[in-house]
C-alpha cells in the first residue's frame, strides 16, 4: 500500500515538528514537506502534489479559512483542520467543515509539546480516512457551499398527499424487552446521527425542512467546545428552532435537540409525551455522545412512532441502534455512498439490513416528509 503523503501547514514551528514526527512515526504515512503560511504552501501543493493537508485555522498573512476557499474553489483536495480548543476555534472550524474540510483534530491551547502527542492516533487515522475522499465530492460540496451563499435553498413542505475499550449501548442503556402496542400519539421523533462531514450533512436536511416538522434529536461526535457554536450555527439556518440540549426538555414540533459534546441524549417517554434527557456515562462504541446509545432510546420509547436517520460517519457507531428501531417498527434511513463523505456507519447499518432506505443526502428531507405523512 503506498503511503499517504502529507503537507503540514501551520505557522508554529514547534506543531511542525510534533506533527511530523508523529505522522512519520506511522508506516503509512509520509510527511512531504511543511509550510509556515498560505503562500508557501500554495507553491508546495504546485511542487509536491500531497494527498492530504493538515491545515492550522489562524495564520498569518492569510487565514485558514481564505486560503481552503480558494483551494476548494481551484484545486480541491482532502483537508483535516488542526484547531484550538476555543469559541473562537470551533466558529472557524465549522466554517472550514463547510467549505469541505474532511475533518479536525483539536489541541491544547497550552502545554503543546507535552500534551499533543495524546493526539497522535487520532490524527493518524483521520489524515489516512481523509486520503480516501474522491476529490470529485470535494469539489460538489463547495459548489454546494457557493450555491447557499447566493440562493436560499428551498424549504421542503409536508406533502399534501400520502407517498477505546469498545462498549455498546449497554453500557448506559439496558435493552429491554418493547410492548407490542405503543401508546396512541400524533407526536413523532425523528433520531439523527452522523460523525465525519456529519456537521455539512445535517446542515443540508434542517435548512430544507419547514418550522412544523417534529422534534428531531441529534447526535453528532464532536468535542464538547463545539456543540454549542454548532448549535447556534444551525439556529441560524433553519426555519426550526435549535438547541443545545439541557438536562431534561420536553420534545417539541418546530425544535431541534443537539447533543452536548460530552454527554449522551436519550429520549424518555411518560404518558405519550417525550422527553430529552441527558447521561454521563462511559463512551459507547469509543464516543460520547454515542449515536447506538440515542438511537435505542428511541426504540425502546417510541416505537413505530419515530424515524432514525444515519448520516456519514467513520466506523459502526449507530448501526446497531438503527437496526434495534427498526425492529421495533420505526421508519430507517441511511445515507448513500455516493453521498457521504465516509460510509463508514451508515455502510455498516446497510450490511446489517438496518435500513428500510437507502437515500442521497439531497434526497432525504423530502423522502422523511413523506414518511412522516404515512406515519399519520
Amino acid at each position: 500500500m503506498e503511503k499517504v503523503r502529507v503537507l503540514i501547514v501551520d505557522d508554529s514551528i514547534l506543531v511542525q515538528q510534533i506533527l511530523t514526527q508523529m505522522l512519520d512515526a506511522d508506516p503509512l504515512i509520509e510527511v512531504v514537506g511543511v509550510a509556515g503560511d498560505p503562500y508557501e504552501a500554495r507553491e508546495l501543493i504546485k511542487k509536491l502534489h500531497p494527498d492530504v493537508l493538515t491545515l492550522d485555522v489562524e495564520m498569518p498573512k492569510m487565514n485558514g479559512i481564505s486560503f481552503l476557499k480558494n483551494l476548494m474553489r481551484l484545486h480541491p483536495m482532502p483537508v483535516v483542520m488542526i484547531s484550538t480548543l476555543t469559541e473562537r476555534g470551533a466558529d472557524i472550524t465549522l466554517q472550514a467543515l463547510e467549505l469541505g474540510a474532511i475533518d479536525f483534530v483539536t489541541k491544547p491551547k497550552v502545554d503543546l509539546s507535552n500534551t499533543l502527542d495524546k493526539y497522535e492516533f487520532e490524527i493518524c487515522r483521520k489524515v489516512k480516512q481523509a486520503a480516501r475522499v474522491k476529490r470529485e465530492s470535494l469539489a460538489e460540496q463547495y459548489q454546494r457551499f457557493a450555491h447557499n451563499q447566493t440562493q436560499k435553498p428551498a424549504v421542503e413542505s409536508f406533502p399534501t398527499t400520502k407517498v477505546m475499550p469498545k462498549l455498546s449501548a449497554d453500557a448506559v442503556i439496558k435493552k429491554i424487552a418493547v410492548p407490542s402496542k405503543f401508546p396512541k400519539t400524533q407526536q413523532k421523533v425523528i433520531a439523527i446521527g452522523a460523525s465525519t462531514g456529519g456537521t455539512e450533512a445535517i446542515k443540508e436536511i434542517l435548512m430544507r425542512l419547514p418550522e412544523n416538522t417534529p422534534p428531531i434529536v441529534i447526535s453528532q461526535h464532536i468535542p464538547a467546545a463545539f456543540s454549542e457554536p454548532f448549535a447556534k450555527r444551525m439556529d441560524t439556518i433553519t426555519p426550526m428552532k435549535v438547541i443545545h440540549a439541557q438536562a431534561r426538555q420536553k420534545l417539541e414540533t418546530g425544535h431541534v435537540y443537539i447533543a452536548p459534546g460530552n454527554r449522551h441524549l436519550i429520549v424518555e417517554r411518560e404518558g405519550t409525551q417525550y422527553f430529552a434527557t441527558l447521561n454521563d456515562g462511559p463512551e459507547v462504541n469509543r464516543h460520547k455522545p454515542s449515536v447506538d446509545v440515542m438511537f435505542r432510546s428511541v426504540a425502546q420509547a417510541c416505537g413505530p412512532n419515530a424515524v432514525g436517520i444515519l448520516l456519514t460517519g467513520m466506523g459502526a457507531d449507530g448501526a446497531q441502534g438503527l437496526l434495534e428501531m427498526q425492529q421495533v417498527g420505526a421508519h430507517t434511513i441511511a445515507q448513500d455512498k455516493l453521498s457521504s463523505v465516509v460510509w463508514g456507519m451508515p455502510g455498516e447499518a446497510v450490511n446489517l439490513g438496518a435500513a428500510d432506505q437507502i437515500i442521497a443526502l439531497d434526497k432525504i428531507p423530502r423522502t422523511l416528509l413523506e414518511v412522516l405523512t404515512l406515519l399519520n
